[in-house]
């Protein structure tokens, strides 16, 4: 089984994913639908065989992490093809894998329809500025984005904290240091630490995981750096939730005021199909005007919503009117619009349903 020859085939293909588990052929993810590579279904041998072959390309990574205790993640590239991260995993004894597919180049927002209310989040000087949404939803690559275009614009030093490393960024204006979790760094919480005696101007930091994670990072945030970070959280006043239940009781309304002062922007974003076959992104966008800091002082997150949905400011966009505009487009289908919305019955008056 020639694994460098499969993943060059299949990236030609402008796949997303590809799964390797027994019981089924190899598959392929294009635009949300999966293909399969062969007819043949993947048998635990195979499996180990092509996942042995991964770690092979990957520089010939030591294995016996994985064999122990039955999860890995890491990345590794193919000169010439595409950047692969990967996580492997067992199940039912066997060997498996599933492979995300990540070009060299970094995308244009404009080719990804990021709206430029999200890509101008660069020009934040401080605070925190946090993008969400389900796990396969496009974070990472709007983070990319957004680091280029400082990179591209301004003069710093950025730091990023990634498990496992995606897009790879060139110093352009801005120096760049990009370090991988487990391969520069012991964990996010000991390289943040870390980061903040780099002199750094913006940090990513690729998950925010833990109330220490997040405690240090809202102090850096504080202290005058740039914070990028993630959380697998749909909508700002879940994210908002999110964070303050991180910590213990006795803590919580002293860090929802830190929280209140740091945070800049939550950004919410989900991928959908579009009538063509494609994915598009939708967008929730909160940023922190006076009104929504109070309301997060005084933990009233349940009005967030509202407040995002009754905005005025053009920077501020409710899920469901991005939704709406998609539809209007000609983007996405009336099925999508209303399975993806968060007040499918308001968003079908809209419709006219």
């Amino acid at each position: 089984m020639n694994v460098k020859e499969i993943l060059e085939n299949i990236t030609k293909q402008n796949a997303s994913d590809i799964f390797v588990v027994a019981g089924r052929p190899l598959t392929y993810k294009v635009n949300g639908k999966m293909y399969s590579y062969q007819e043949e279904r993947m048998k635990p041998d195979m499996c180990y065989e092509f996942v042995t072959g991964i770690y092979e390309l990957a520089d010939h990574r030591d294995i016996s992490s994985f064999e122990a205790k039955g999860d890995d993640d890491f990345s590794f590239a193919i000169v010439g093809v595409s950047r692969f991260r990967v996580s492997t995993y067992k199940q039912r004894g066997s060997y498996s894998a599933v492979i995300r597919i990540i070009t060299f180049t970094l995308p244009k927002p404009s080719e990804l329809m990021i709206p430029d209310s999200v890509m101008n989040l660069a020009n934040t000087n401080n605070g925190m500025v946090l993008i969400t949404g389900p796990a396969g939803g496009g974070k990472s690559t709007t983070l990319a984005c957004l680091i280029d275009k400082i990179n591209s614009e301004r003069e710093a030093h950025i730091i990023t904290l990634e498990d496992p490393l995606e897009f790879l960024h060139s110093h352009k204006k801005s120096i760049v240091s990009q370090r991988e979790v487990c391969t520069d760094t012991e964990n996010y919480l000991t390289a943040l630490r870390a980061s903040l005696r780099q002199s750094p101007d913006v940090i990513l930091l690729g998950e925010m995981r833990d109330y220490e994670t997040i405690n240090t990072a809202m102090t850096a945030a504080e202290t005058g750096h740039l914070i990028f970070s993630t959380l697998h959280t749909i909508g700002a006043a879940n994210t908002i939730d999110r964070i303050i239940d991180a910590f213990p009781a006795a803590q919580q309304s002293q860090v929802a005021i830190q929280l209140s002062m740091v945070l800049q922007a939550v950004v919410s974003q989900r991928l959908l199909p579009t009538v063509d076959g494609r994915m598009v992104p939708a967008f929730e966008i909160m940023v922190l005007t006076p009104a929504i800091r109070n309301i997060i002082r005084e933990r009233k997150t349940h009005q967030i919503d509202g407040m995002i949905y009754s905005s005025l400011n053009e920077n501020m966009i409710a899920m469901d009117t991005s939704i709406f505009k998609l539809y209007k487009q000609g983007i996405i289908d009336k099925h999508t619009a209303l399975s993806n919305a968060s007040n499918p019955e308001m968003l079908g008056k809209k419709l006219g349903i």
